[in-house]
């Protein structure tokens, strides 16, 4: 097995520096048979403190024509992300606040047989009070979803995969523990329309998503961020919500007019104002009745460790 860096292609490289990112080869790595990835750090060319792993199959072909338009996304996306304080944070409906780390892509095969792609990870509580409440993840993607997604690497999947396990959070199917063995988030196609090609993930109200959008700005910018604006239109949101970007933009200057974020001239980034910092103790509330809503009272057995990787 080689333990060469594997370089980023020219192809790569050049789609990340179209959206003002920059990548570096760093230490090899392997996917779960062993076999050689092509690691790199993906960083804002303005600002190289900012950045995050992007790791692909070694035989993944980035100059393939079929992958062009959704790579450029990919690296759009990624170089808004990054400007937030925490990019690896996201918030679930029902208001905890959670980092995203440590997922091994790309995809690999199920070992206990059962006919399922799978990737692992691990998400973490971040209160701004270092709980250590998290719960490592086994997503799978089963053999018919798989046939929607462009390639079963982290540019076409990552959003969605992190989608999945909010939304098994929601469904009060994850539980946030100290230690623990990996729990299963299975991802299929009652998370896709087949018919519309869009995954749908929530059906949201205008309420909630007025909701989720103040607690994203209290949580990412006044307790994780140190005041800086976060970007309040992220695909990603708009995608777990079942709504669109324009409907985020409205639902954030709605946040504005009542004094709770100030919003800059784009309408698309925000940080808490005065009036949202004081509802401290509601939002620490509501994540201690989210982190009692997903206390599982069902899965003894996924407590010993009968869980299908």
């Amino acid at each position: 097995m080689s333990t060469a860096t594997q370089a980023p292609s020219p192809a790569l490289e050049a789609a990340a520096h179209n959206a003002g990112l920059t990548l570096t080869a760093i230490e090899p790595g392997t996917d779960f048979a062993g076999v050689p990835t092509t690691r790199a750090v993906v960083a804002l060319a303005s600002d190289q403190t900012k950045q995050q792993v992007l790791e692909l199959s070694e035989a993944f072909d980035a100059t393939n024509p079929k992958f062009a338009t959704e790579l450029a996304v990919y690296f759009r996306e990624a170089a808004q992300r990054l400007r937030n304080p925490r990019p690896d944070v996201y918030l679930t409906l029902h208001g905890l606040p959670l980092s995203f780390g440590s997922f091994a892509w790309p995809f690999h095969g199920s070992t206990s047989g059962a006919d399922t792609f799978i990737v692992h990870g691990n998400i973490l509580l971040e209160d701004g009070r270092d709980s250590g409440l998290n719960a490592k993840i086994s997503a799978s993607l089963t053999q018919t979803f798989a046939t929607v997604v462009l390639a079963l690497e982290q540019p076409f999947a990552e959003g969605f995969i992190y989608n999945a396990v909010r939304k098994t959070l929601d469904q009060g199917q994850l539980e946030l523990v100290k230690s623990g063995n990996r729990q299963p988030v299975p991802v299929t196609t009652r998370y896709y329309s087949m018919k519309q090609q869009v995954f749908i993930f929530n059906d949201t109200t205008p309420k909630q998503r007025h909701e989720f959008l103040a607690a994203k700005v209290f949580w990412l910018s006044h307790i994780l961020g140190g005041g800086a604006p976060v970007w309040l239109t992220d695909p990603r949101d708009a995608q777990y919500l079942n709504t669109t970007i324009a409907d985020l933009k409205t639902t954030a200057a709605a946040l504005a007019s009542e004094g709770l974020v100030l919003l800059d001239e784009s309408g698309h980034w925000a940080a808490a104002t005065d009036t949202l910092r004081t509802q401290e103790d509601a939002y620490r509330t509501i994540v201690a009745e989210a982190l009692d809503f997903i206390k599982p009272t069902f899965n003894e057995d996924m407590r010993g460790g009968h869980t299908n990787m």
